[in-house]
């Protein structure tokens, strides 16, 4: 790696909208399903279950922490309810795939969704063996991004020095305790929901718009 990412020793992702484009909007059947659990739940309609469902969002980082705190859900039993989808949309990018296997050093997953559930994304893209360890919803003891003891437990979890480390996330928000830690930040603006969401110039240190696309820039010299 050249400078600016010279110093990084460990490349940490984001799963969902970072590495396959948010125009494959996958999170639009997981916020469906979550419609259908709430207003299960609390025997409302679907409008305004989904009014609920962004109040715990925008609240609590998750509609799961929301729901786990007001009505005690098993995280378990939500989690393999939403996650039921049909994956048909994800496809493999050969771009990705390749800039991924170039990057020097660890490479890892941080999502607020859990293993189940990547570990299907990441076969149906092909990135199964690319990454060393996936950083999960229930590893974080449930506390989701951007809570700061959430990047807490990925630190410690996986013995990583912030300093060498670099975070990927579409969620701008996602970004400031990554930054507060010491972390190399990069937010990538696809246009994804809520993408720009308290963004602040002061901790995103680089932006990008397709995850491929800058992976190969950063890895073809290093691979020359």
């Amino acid at each position: 790696m050249r400078p600016p990412f010279d110093h990084v020793r460990t490349w940490i992702f984001d799963l969902d909208n970072t590495l396959y484009p948010a125009e494959t909007d996958l999170f639009a059947l997981i916020d469906e399903r979550m419609g259908q659990y709430v207003s299960e739940l609390m025997k409302v309609d679907l409008v305004e279950a989904r009014r609920i469902q962004k109040d715990y969002y925008y609240r609590h980082g998750t509609t799961l922490a929301g729901l786990m705190l007001d009505h005690g859900v098993d995280p378990h039993h939500f989690l393999d309810y939403v996650h039921d989808i049909d994956m048909g949309r994800v496809s493999p990018c050969s771009i990705t795939a390749q800039g991924l296997s170039r990057l020097p050093g660890r490479k890892l997953i941080f999502t607020n969704g859990d293993v189940k559930y990547a570990s299907r994304v990441l076969d149906r893209l092909g990135l199964v063996d690319q990454f060393e360890a996936i950083h999960d919803i229930h590893a974080t003891q449930y506390r989701p991004k951007p809570d700061a003891a959430a990047y807490a437990s990925l630190v410690d979890a996986l013995d990583i020095d912030p300093a060498s480390a670099l975070f990927v996330d579409d969620l701008a928000r996602n970004l400031r305790p990554a930054k507060q830690l010491g972390m190399t930040t990069v937010w990538m603006n696809n246009g994804s929901d809520g993408g720009n969401h308290e963004h602040d110039h002061d901790y995103i240190d680089h932006e990008i718009t397709a995850l491929g696309e800058w992976l190969a820039a950063l890895t073809e010299e290093t691979s020359a």
